[in-house]
């Protein structure tokens, strides 16, 4: 009588152990990519389904014994979760039941179309590109922010921004333009007035300085050759409106053809700054216009050193001789080259 008793001690005991290691123990497998995507919309069943494909749990016995219990199948949470090897059920359930996830950290860098952010946005969130292009082309998804279909992509700071991956574009849009306000700060935003531009027009004029030059030195005088122009009444004549107007980023080099290329970014053709940004410029950037010195430069070509710098010129006929340098020593490359 006494070895039964034993016995049946020892196989609930066992039994016990196999129970409490399938809850509490280490039982959780890494999912390929690290992640478990829980779509908007998908109910309990779609998530055990998703769970036994991905190999994460062995079966779904303990799995939902413990989520029934937690009531989560009434409480499913879409949704981006870290799943780590080593995690137990008991977590796992716990982990989805509150809705846990793992935001995308988002990097934005630069980006030079409304195509260009759908397609970034559609690669990271769950949201895909047409609907991106439906809220950025839609006037009155915009006025709500002051913005229009021009202007929607001054809302975007290059920066890295923490989003949960299931939001839709509206409230990564939001995200986005509270943080551009944080950025443009009474500091800012005075320094703009004092040159007589609104954040959106000094961001604009950033984006077309950022495509002009990547050197930081550069980068305040070519934003006062066109402060200068403006005030003047002058085109600002920037080879990098046609690439954008043409949506052509690949051309070396703007022939006269080009700069009759119809459209409203076209700074040969039209007087002032275009309607809107031509890519997201950095923050580094946008501060070089804001702080470009006062100078009487009106004119700006690269160096016949070709090493990335510009001269810059007050008049015309310094510009001109200037850019016979700079031509002579361009003619004199493709030379050696042929």
């Amino acid at each position: 009588m006494k070895k039964i008793f034993l016995l049946i001690v020892g196989l609930i005991a066992i039994i016990g152990g196999y129970v409490g290691w399938q809850i509490f123990g280490p039982t959780i497998k890494e999912p390929t990519g690290k992640y478990l995507y829980i779509h908007t919309g998908s109910n309990y069943n779609d998530v055990k389904e998703l769970l036994i494909n991905e190999n994460i749990i062995n079966g779904n016995f303990f799995f939902d014994k413990l989520a029934k219990k937690a009531a989560y199948p009434n409480n499913v949470k879409a949704g981006r979760y870290e799943i780590k090897d080593g995690l137990s059920v008991y977590n796992l359930v716990k982990m989805l039941k509150s809705g846990r996830q793992s935001p995308v950290k988002l990097v934005i860098n630069k980006l030079r179309t409304k195509e260009d952010l759908a397609s970034k946005i559609s690669q990271n969130f769950e949201c895909d590109s047409s609907s991106v292009m439906d809220f950025l082309n839609n006037a009155d998804s915009l006025q709500t922010y002051k913005l229009d279909t021009n202007t929607a992509i001054t809302a975007v700071i290059p920066n890295t921004y923490l989003i949960n991956w299931n939001n839709n574009f509206k409230k990564i849009f939001t995200k986005l333009y509270n943080e551009q306000q944080i950025f443009w700060n009474k500091e800012r935003t005075q320094k703009a007035a004092l040159k007589n531009l609104t954040p959106s027009q000094i961001y604009t004029m950033a984006s077309i300085v950022e495509e002009e030059t990547n050197k930081a030195e550069d980068k305040p005088l070519i934003a006062s050759v066109y402060t200068n122009r403006i005030a003047q009444g002058q085109k600002l004549e920037a080879d990098p409106t046609v690439k954008f107007a043409m949506k052509n980023f690949g051309l070396k080099r703007i022939l006269y053809g080009h700069l009759k290329y119809d459209s409203p970014y076209n700074t040969y053709m039209h007087t002032g700054l275009p309607p809107g940004p031509i890519c997201t410029p950095s923050t580094k950037t946008i501060d070089a216009v804001l702080d470009a010195p006062k100078t009487d430069y009106l004119f700006f070509v690269a160096k016949p050193s070709f090493n990335g710098y510009s001269n810059f010129a007050a008049t015309y006929a310094q510009h001109q001789i200037f850019a016979k340098q700079y031509q002579q020593a361009l003619d004199s490359l493709i030379r050696s080259k042929q």
